[in-house]
């Protein structure tokens, strides 16, 4: 249905097409009975046109008022903003998706592919190149499995700022966001793995989603719970389980999801469009000097409380 202003408009062109069509048929009606040259207009016709034209425009509704017009404006422009907001939402989560995928981004080489002579791990995973900080600082493997989990952790954080938004907008969020991984994760088992089969690839989203509920519920036990129970999850997950694994660099992941979730709770809302992913460009490997200055206090204190050696008698 037209609005108002619109109808208005349409009854206007109306009467102004209306005109013309009344004097050609006046017209051809008094065309007989003329009794002078058609260029010689009667003064009585043109006083009638006259009055005819002033009562014309004299119907033409009045302006709206400056207010009205606001508040059209304002409701336009709220639809408008209302219908736009999925395909906000869309972009959004795919610059931030784009931020955490590429945080331990692996290759495989097309030659050890097409010979099928891809190395493998010790679990018989793929085994890739990666020079990435995860692979070279934390000794990370770059594995599908090592991708996926780091890639899992950074969009952990955001879903745990998405909760402070609306119900609704932050289902839309993590909705789109969780859509973005699993497209991904599909592709790079078909072209980067070679598991052409759908049904398999299907297999294997499902084993991976099942992970990714699990990393939801581990690392919120451990954000409340304490900083013994989240290193706890880290482990599970991203080293998983491994009984070598440096004490150092899970205390720095610890401390770097702390510090993003910190920066995270101070953006705004309509600052997550743009500047959610500016939080990872602090690497988790700059928290290692957090780490060892208490680890050198504890040692410093630690030798000046020792009882000095005593010198063997004689």
């Amino acid at each position: 249905m037209a609005c108002r202003t619109c109808r208005r408009q349409l009854a206007l062109l109306g009467r102004q097409a209306s005109i013309p069509l009344a004097e050609s048929q006046n017209a051809a009606g008094s065309a007989p009975r003329q009794l002078v040259h058609p260029l010689v207009v009667d003064d009585s016709l043109r006083f009638n046109r006259q009055r005819q034209q002033r009562r014309t425009f004299g119907s033409t509704p009045r302006q709206p008022a400056p207010g009205v017009i606001q508040s059209a404006r304002e409701t336009i422009g709220k639809l408008f903003r209302k219908s736009a907001e999925p395909y906000r939402v869309v972009q959004a989560t795919e610059d931030i998706y784009k931020t955490c995928a590429r945080e331990a981004l692996y290759t495989i080489s097309h030659a050890d592919m097409k010979a099928g002579t891809i190395p493998k791990t010790a679990e018989g995973e793929d085994l890739g190149e990666g020079k990435t900080m995860w692979h070279e600082e934390f000794k990370l493997p770059p594995t599908f499995s090592t991708w996926s989990q780091i890639t899992m952790l950074h969009m952990y954080l955001i879903f745990a700022r998405l909760r402070n938004l609306e119900r609704e907008s932050a289902r839309s969020w993590q909705r789109q966001l969780v859509d973005h991984f699993f497209f991904d994760a599909e592709e790079k088992m078909d072209l980067m793995h070679g598991i052409s089969s759908r049904g398999m690839r299907h297999r294997y989203l499902k084993d991976l989603f099942i992970q990714w509920r699990g990393v939801i519920a581990a690392y919120d036990e451990g954000v409340i719970k304490g900083d013994t129970v989240l290193a706890a999850a880290v482990w599970r997950n991203v080293f998983k389980a491994r009984d070598d694994v440096d004490l150092r660099a899970l205390a720095a992941v610890v401390s770097w999801m702390r510090l993003c979730l910190k920066m995270l709770d101070q953006i705004s809302d309509e600052g997550l469009y743009s500047r959610a992913q500016v939080v990872f460009k602090w690497p988790a490997k700059n928290e290692l000097m957090l780490v060892d200055k208490p680890v050198r206090e504890l040692e410093g204190s630690s030798a000046q409380e020792s009882p000095p050696a005593q010198k063997a008698t004689a």
